[in-house]
């Protein structure tokens, strides 16, 4: 894996591949420079902070989505003013998704903007949000309401700490990349479908599609870094995903919760006839067992419709989803929440989830 720069309007940044967080980290860290790190991966890897330099502040957060939000990051910014942390110093953040939004919102907002360094730990993180710039935070119950483009200065990607993963942590990392391969077209996908059951356990074959996952990623940021056009069809997937994760409480992951929500575009790609039966089956028999021992058939289509209603990228009364014409053919699309809408989503949670592999 070749290491590579994003070009960015705000400002180009580095993504290195390393094998050592912790001889990085001594390398890279200035004096005074904060460590923002997951408190999980802070008990996991508890020599990676052991360096060198001793002005350090280190700030362990709990990495959930109630931290994610103006309340949770009130006392993370009192301790970063209270420390002297000045407008020349670092943000360096550790961790997943969670802790990249927290570490990229503040490094935004205070003293009008500082640089800041991500070592992400996730699958989720490595193989999608490391890249893009966007930076999200909570607001009450609803999922990435407040935020902007402010991306790191560098990227630091160690693959060792995907060794400690779980098996449903990898699986919601996989939901996640997923649909880039769908977006790239059906030979990606069909790489993707063919070693999904391989990476669960072979970390360098995983490491690929990692790198082809970024890659994919990085040829539409490149061209649309403020998901104004071309970059939109990457939500596909999430204004579902998103519904579900708010409804479920966020017990079930993002990356699972997107592998739902494609299954669902593609359910209403085919009401539309966009799309055919045995492509949405062949898509459907890959995020079966993505989603496997996640189910959310308790989701009421009142509560659903709602939370859709709430999703960020409408525009007055309609709502903008992502559908899917086939691979590599997927595009925005308008859609009123009317009774054949709301009929199709009933339709989908009633008799829509029993698997469907025999049907190919």
């Amino acid at each position: 894996m070749g290491n590579f720069i994003v070009k960015s309007i705000v400002s180009d940044y580095e993504v290195n591949f390393i094998n050592n967080t912790k001889q990085t980290l001594d390398e890279e860290l200035n004096d005074a420079d904060v460590v923002i790190i997951d408190n999980i991966v802070k008990d996991l890897y508890p020599d990676i902070l052991n360096i060198k330099l001793k002005n350090n502040l280190t700030i362990g957060i709990d990495a959930r989505e109630t931290t994610k939000s103006y309340q949770g990051l009130i006392p993370i910014i009192e301790k970063l003013i209270a420390s002297g942390f000045r407008k020349n110093h670092r943000l360096i953040g550790i961790g997943g998704g969670i802790t990249q939004d927290i570490t990229a919102f503040i490094s935004s907002i205070i003293y009008r903007g500082v640089s800041w360094f991500f070592f992400p730990t996730t699958l989720l993180a490595q193989g999608d949000s490391c890249i893009g710039s966007k930076t999200s935070i909570n607001f009450g119950e609803y999922k990435n309401q407040i935020g902007g483009f402010y991306p790191p200065n560098k990227v630091f990607i160690d693959l060792n700490f995907l060794n400690s993963l779980s098996e449903a942590d990898l699986k919601s990392g996989l939901g996640e990349m997923c649909h880039y391969f769908i977006v790239a077209g059906e030979e990606d996908f069909n790489r993707f479908k063919n070693e999904y059951t391989l990476v669960l356990k072979d970390k360098e074959l995983l490491s690929g599609l990692i790198t082809r996952s970024l890659e994919i990623k990085k040829s539409y940021v490149e061209i649309d870094e403020f998901d104004k056009n071309e970059r939109q069809v990457f939500n596909y997937g999430h204004s579902f995903g998103h519904a579900i994760e708010t409804l479920t409480d966020y017990a079930i992951p993002h990356g699972i919760a997107v592998s739902y929500g494609m299954d669902i575009a593609n359910f209403i790609s085919v009401k539309l006839n966009y799309l055919t039966e045995d492509i949405r089956y062949e898509i459907r028999q890959l995020l079966e067992q993505i989603w496997d021992g996640y189910n959310i058939k308790n989701i009421s289509v009142e509560k659903f419709k709602n939370a859709l209603s709430k999703d960020k990228k409408n525009v007055g009364k309609e709502l903008r989803l992502i559908l899917c014409k086939g691979y590599g053919k997927v595009f925005k699309a308008g859609m009123q929440m009317n009774k054949e809408f709301i009929g199709w989503l009933e339709e989908y949670l009633i008799s829509s989830l029993n698997k469907v592999v025999d049907k190919l």
